[in-house]
């Protein structure tokens, strides 16, 4: 009789935990924040993840079955302090992404900007939210990119014309790659 009461107890505790399997992976990314913030080589974090390998692995394993569980039925990620959980995010919200927008938006030009037809580009600031760049095309046509700062996300518009929003830390670190 207590072999089975074990067994129902593991087969709970197992059912719940697996609830947990989307989430935001709070200990997963401090391990790789760490990683990046350790080193500015791309070798030395190459070597760095293989040396915290076991590390990474004990962090996913946390996330998965501690921390995104605990995320999943409190809407909150006890790590990362954000809410609402993934689980109950609708995807409009994760990719904010203008439907309408002209096919030759969809896709990122990576020729070099001295490649580019673009003659001119200020920017300016609107106010402490907002950040305005004119662009001057060299057929004299022009273009207005505005970012507004809305939380921890950047919404950008084309135009007035709503293109994406970005978070602040994924703009940070692209800023940081492009130093």
């Amino acid at each position: 009789m207590k072999a089975i009461a074990m067994k129902a107890v593991a087969m709970t505790i197992l059912a719940t935990s697996l609830t947990g399997c989307i989430g935001q992976m709070g200990t997963s990314q401090l391990v790789t924040k760490a990683n990046l913030s350790a080193v500015d080589n791309r070798y030395g974090r190459a070597g760095l993840f293989v040396l915290l390998s076991p590390v990474y692995g004990i962090a996913a394993t946390a996330d998965l079955f501690i921390f995104n569980t605990v995320e999943f039925w409190t809407g909150k990620n006890p790590i990362t302090g954000k809410s609402p959980a993934v689980a109950d995010t609708p995807v409009d919200a994760i990719f904010k992404v203008n439907g309408k927008l002209d096919k030759s938006m969809t896709t990122v030009p990576l020729a070099s900007v001295q490649n580019s037809d673009i003659e001119a580009a200020s920017f300016r600031q609107l106010d402490d939210k907002t950040l305005e760049m004119n662009v001057v095309y060299q057929g004299g046509e022009r273009a207005v990119l505005r970012g507004e700062k809305a939380g921890d996300e950047v919404n950008f518009y084309l135009d007035g014309e709503f293109i994406t929003a970005v978070s602040v830390e994924e703009l940070s670190q692209y800023a940081n790659n492009q130093a």
